[in-house]
């Protein structure tokens, strides 16, 4: 079963191809996903590494948790599921339309 890393403190220039290098020391990389910013499409100098099976992925994670890549030192750490964001659009209000005066309905 694979295992999904979380990969943090990464310097924006990092790719995946060179996460995939990087990661590849230590078994099969699944997938590789550097999370970048929706409107400038720059990193955010975070992503996710998904390894073949558990053994390889505790590897990666003794081996480069800590160790400096590109002049920064890596946080690298079992990725936790993804939490249910509050809101739905609206900034999270209750849904009625604001008059510009404060008040949040007509």
């Amino acid at each position: 079963m694979s295992r999904k890393l979380y990969v943090g403190n990464l310097t924006y220039q990092v790719s995946d191809s060179d996460l995939e290098q990087l990661f590849s020391e230590f078994g099969s990389v699944q997938r590789v996903q550097i999370i970048t910013d929706r409107d400038t499409g720059r990193s955010k100098g975070f992503g996710f590494v998904e390894m073949s099976n558990e053994a390889e992925a505790n590897a990666a994670v003794r081996a480069l948790h800590d160790q400096d890549h590109q002049g920064r030192r890596l946080t690298v750490n079992e990725a936790k599921p993804r939490e249910a964001r509050a809101g739905g659009g609206y900034g999270g209000s209750s849904g009625g339309r604001s008059n510009g005066y404060g008040n949040s309905r007509y």
